[in-house]
């Protein structure tokens, strides 16, 4: 079938299927790889010019690579669920002779010589790269405006954002510009723009998946994780990209990361906790209605729910930001114009070429985290700030480890609304920093969570409920998930 024969019926078909239903189509000979890359294609000319989920796209590259991993499967090199499957791959992960910009005019033009551990680990199983997600400039934001290449925008509703900030990568699966994609998640950026954009996300235990090739924003926070548009699909992404790797001191050993086995429709005698803290003030009545009916779907199908206090959860905002911009302060510390990307063309001296390369290379929010991660880490504000900010983030932790001896999984929003409005969050970055509330203790206690949808609000915005599971214990998150989805139905655009 060649590109003209791709009807739009026939493209509409294969958009259809989920990325693992498209690799068995594949693998069974009712779709060809490039079949499927050129129908992403048809929907990104269609889509792209309104939802711009999309910094970079390399379509002969991808197209040739296509036929390339067709030839393979054909000739039985390739058997993974996941070969010849179109894959976005969000813009702070490098990929070796693609564009890499982290949306951030300072790395413009930078193309990697090397591509990050997971992205490889995805193109071994056969996967094939569309090309770089949209995002919030190196991934500071919470809505993906804050990018150098304008805003992404919300598939479900082009006046709202996509959340961030991977908030490409979620738009991206949700329009079928994509079948899967991956992000990063440094506070929710992962299960947050899941949660706007109606598809499933999720963030695994800190060290599952290695960070090697991940432009670092907050290095003890930051983890890549899959979007997807069902649990099934994401079970199976993270799947082939969890791994050790030497290259990254943070990766971590793990023997069961059989993740797809967890894929199981019981829920018999699970103890889900709901901590009260995350119900109070400030929660969208809708937001709160969904996700709570989303427990009691849980609870019939015989999973043991009830609430409880979860301590500290209004210390974690300001712990996360302390931390976050410490640490970012410091890893961006290396963008000066000196080794790589961009550099100003007027200065005078080497100090002045240092402040004009990034006075002009990075944008307001990104100057804005760096200047308070420089404060909190300055002498005589270390010890009142930074250090303070560690002993919280450690008291935060034995909170989760108490809770996690009474019950196998924690339930609740990802977020207190549906997606904002475009320009809403931009106005008042204190409001989009408290957007974070429901998600960053996560990423502050190292603990793996999924987001999926559980309905919809008045205005046909999609609601995201999240589940949280103790460090290492994603098959009970994917197992409790995938019961949820499969009493829930169908979901999504197309839907």
């Amino acid at each position: 079938m060649t590109d003209k024969e791709i009807t739009g019926g026939v493209a509409r078909e294969i958009l259809a299927y989920t990325a693992v239903e498209l690799g068995k189509a594949i693998h069974e000979g009712k779709v060809t790889a490039v079949e499927a890359m050129e129908a992403v294609f048809k929907q990104i000319e269609r889509k792209e010019a309104e939802i711009h989920a999309y910094v970079t796209i390399d379509k002969d590259t991808a197209l040739q690579k296509a036929a390339q991993i067709q030839k393979r499967i054909e000739a039985g090199e390739l058997q993974g669920s996941l070969a010849g499957v179109p894959v976005a791959i969000k813009d702070n992960l490098c990929t070796e002779g693609m564009r890499t910009t982290c949306s951030s005019r300072i790395l413009e033009n930078f193309v990697p010589t090397f591509s990050a551990e997971a992205v490889s680990r995805l193109e071994e199983a056969g996967a094939v790269i569309v090309g770089k997600t949209n995002m919030d400039e190196f991934a500071m934001g919470s809505t993906t405006e804050t990018s150098a290449f304008g805003v992404t925008k919300n598939p479900w509703n082009t006046a709202h954002v996509p959340g961030g900030s991977s908030g490409g990568s979620a738009a991206a699966v949700a329009a079928e510009e994509c079948f899967f994609a991956l992000g990063s998640d440094t506070g929710g950026s992962i299960r947050q723009p899941a949660a706007y954009c109606g598809v499933v996300g999720m963030k695994p235990t800190y060290g599952t998946v290695s960070r090697y090739g991940l432009v670092a924003y907050g290095s003890s926070l930051d983890q890549i994780g899959p979007l997807a548009k069902d649990v099934t699909d994401c079970a199976t992404v993270l799947e082939i990209i969890a791994a050790h790797d030497a290259k990254d001191s943070t990766s971590m050993k793990r023997e069961d990361v059989d993740f797809t086995s967890a894929l199981v429709e019981d829920v018999k005698g699970l103890r889900i906790g709901i901590p009260r803290d995350y119900f109070g003030e400030g929660l969208d009545t809708e937001v709160k209605s969904a996700v709570l009916a989303a427990a009691k779907v849980l609870e019939q199908a015989g999973a043991v729910v009830e609430e409880f206090d979860l301590s500290l959860v209004e210390y974690a905002i300001p712990t996360y930001y302390t931390i976050a911009a410490a640490e970012a302060s410091s890893n961006l510390e290396r963008f000066d114009g000196i080794k790589y990307g961009y550099r100003t063309a007027d200065f005078n001296g080497l100090h002045d070429m240092y402040k004009k390369t990034r006075s002009e290379g990075f944008g307001a929010e990104v100057k804005r985290r760096i200047m308070l991660g420089s404060f909190v880490l300055s002498s005589g504000y270390y010890d009142a700030y930074y250090l303070k900010a560690l002993r919280v983030k450690a008291l935060i932790k034995q909170a989760f480890d108490a809770a996690f001896a009474r019950y196998d999984v924690i339930l609740g929003p990802v977020a207190p609304t549906t997606a904002p409005g475009l320009g809403e969050s931009l106005a008042d970055p204190l409001k989009m920093y408290l957007g974070d509330i429901y998600t960053i203790s996560a990423n502050l206690a190292g603990l793996p969570g999924i987001s999926l949808p559980c309905g919809k609000d008045g205005r046909g915005l999609p609601i995201g409920l999240q589940l949280l599971g103790d460090c290492f214990q994603e098959k009970k998150l994917i197992q409790c998930a995938y019961t949820y989805e499969k009493k829930r139905g169908p979901f999504g655009l197309s839907v």
